[in-house]
């Protein structure tokens, strides 16, 4: 793959790669119902089972990835996107957003979903890219055949596609961004 950079958006106030579901389950459903009562980001319009689903789907992804080959360190991927999408950066109050080179991750600790983990998961139209998850070489074709959401669906209004979602399974990396 060409020289890609994977894109993480975050509330400014919090800091980059903090993660819902590496929260105790009853911690992480105090945030969400927090989040909804405020009602001033886009997670506060998740439904009242979101993490409960969170969590299943990461498990599947997982469990897909390591079937794939993947080596994952961790139960819970931290979300990235493969290429810019600004679009997220309106889901927080102030959102930032910080890049990192595609190449200084390790293959078997990133896969991806053409589009984020729960509209690819969960959605039934018959797309040949439901229900997947990717490793890295198999990137470039599925980029060749189906592009880059980010610019054929900008605005949404052709599917829940908006980005390719990277789960990068390791903190490795990850650690040198935190604060």
């Amino acid at each position: 793959m060409k020289n890609y950079y994977l894109y993480h958006y975050y509330e400014s106030e919090l800091g980059p790669f903090k993660n819902l579901s590496e929260q105790p389950p009853e911690e992480a459903n105090e945030i969400m119902t927090k989040l909804k009562q405020e009602g001033l980001v886009f997670a506060s319009k998740r439904s009242d089972d979101y993490m409960l689903i969170r969590r299943d789907l990461e498990e599947k992804a997982k469990m897909m990835f390591v079937h794939k080959g993947g080596k994952p360190t961790k139960n819970f991927p931290h979300y990235m996107t493969l290429g810019p999408c600004t679009w997220i950066k309106q889901w927080y109050k102030e959102g930032k957003e910080l890049q990192i080179n595609l190449n200084d991750f390790e293959p078997d600790i990133i896969s991806f979903t053409y589009g984020d983990l729960f509209p690819t998961m969960r959605y039934k139209d018959g797309k040949p890219y439901r229900e997947k998850l990717y490793r890295i070489e198999e990137m470039a074709e599925i980029i060749e055949q189906y592009g880059m959401p980010q610019e054929w669906n900008r605005d949404g209004s052709k599917g829940p596609e908006r980005y390719i979602e990277v789960q990068v399974w390791d903190d490795k990396v990850i650690n040198k961004y935190l604060k």
